[in-house]
């Protein structure tokens, strides 16, 4: 997706070798006007497949995920990161790290919201190491319904997170695939 390419790289920071900032369109301030185009994008790479609904974890995910259900006229559940007293008791879990945070945090959806009828789009800002779509789509498993794909705006191909989704012969759509941040220089694959 070129649109979305030419904004990392005018926007875009490469800090190290690893991360990408990207907080002044995607995941702190958000241009609104792009993600509708991710938003009709990722309508068009799954168009073949009956969505009901769409998953992502909070926060960053959010925004995309409900832009996107706007083209597929499907709900938004987002997993829960943190335990809040209005949290349902029965809950699907999975255990994520995070090597942004460097730390495990549990991830939580409401039994109410997925069951075995349900075929379900994840969604997610970055995809790099695969653990956030792994805990997702363990999540989605343990409910007995159906992943029918998963959408990642930016993916960090040096890192092995499409094997993980791959393996588990799972279609995966990434808007902009980074082959390289070498010595702060942006490389995309194709």
């Amino acid at each position: 997706m070129e649109l979305l390419k030419n904004k990392i790289l005018s926007s875009g920071k490469v800090l190290g070798e690893k991360v990408l900032k990207v907080d002044s369109f995607l995941n702190h301030q958000i241009d609104v006007e792009l993600f509708n185009e991710i938003g009709k994008e990722f309508r068009r790479r799954f168009e073949k497949k009956h969505i009901t609904k769409i998953l992502t974890i909070e926060a960053s995910g959010i925004g995309i995920a409900c832009i996107t259900a706007q083209y597929f006229n499907v709900p938004v559940v987002f997993a829960k990161k943190h335990e809040g007293s209005n949290m349902d008791k029965e809950t699907y879990e999975s255990e994520v790290f995070s090597f942004t945070k460097d730390k495990s945090y549990k991830i939580k959806v409401s039994k109410k919201y997925i069951d075995s009828k349900d075929k379900v789009l994840i969604i997610d800002d970055f995809l790099a190491n695969g653990n956030a779509a792994a805990g997702l789509i363990d999540i989605v498993t343990q409910a007995n319904a159906e992943v029918s794909g998963v959408g990642i705006v930016i993916e960090k191909g040096f890192q092995d997170g499409r094997k993980i989704i791959e393996d588990k012969k799972i279609q995966l759509e990434s808007l902009a695939i980074i082959k390289s941040m070498d010595e702060g220089k942006i490389i995309f694959e194709n």
